[in-house]
């Protein structure tokens, strides 16, 4: 894991294509689900946003807490406005941490391991559902999406 300032720029990169995809999206295909079970479209945008938060807040406060349920939204714009709110906590609490919070042993799910150890898993958990979200937007229609990470001239 490189620097704060790296680890929060290279976050951003896929984060930002987040939000270019849910500018595809229209209101119509907020509870798109392409199979029973699966997240609605808005739910799995949330969840994204929210998961980054609640990794980030738990590598801040050196334990876990789970994380607050958005579900008070009915448009994309509410989805898209909720989205850019856990960007900019998520990126406020990812800069302000220090080497000592980031090497603290956190325990969270049965299991202990290093602040930077959650913080690549949240990373990580991100893209995943970042490649659904992908998947949902061409099913719903959208003929051209974003590439999948910003470059760095893209991201400051």
């Amino acid at each position: 894991m490189g620097t704060m300032d790296e680890v929060v720029e290279g976050w951003l990169r896929h984060r930002l294509v987040v939000h270019d995809l849910l500018d595809l999206v229209d209101d119509e295909h907020i509870d798109f689900k392409p199979w029973d079970g699966a997240y609605s479209l808005g739910d799995l945008a949330i969840h994204i946003a929210t998961s980054m938060d609640m990794f980030a807040k738990m590598v801040v406060n050196g334990k876990f807490a789970p994380p607050k349920a958005e579900v008070d939204y009915k448009t994309m714009d509410d989805v898209r406005e909720i989205v850019k709110k856990y960007t900019e906590m998520s990126k406020w609490d990812l800069k302000s941490l220090n080497k000592v919070k980031v090497n603290a042993e956190i325990e969270f799910n049965n299991d202990k391991a290093p602040g930077s150890f959650w913080l690549s898993n949240a990373i990580d958990h991100e893209i995943h559902h970042k490649g659904q979200l992908f998947t949902y937007v061409r099913m719903t229609g959208a003929k051209e999406v974003p590439f999948f990470m910003k470059h760095p001239t893209e991201v400051k």
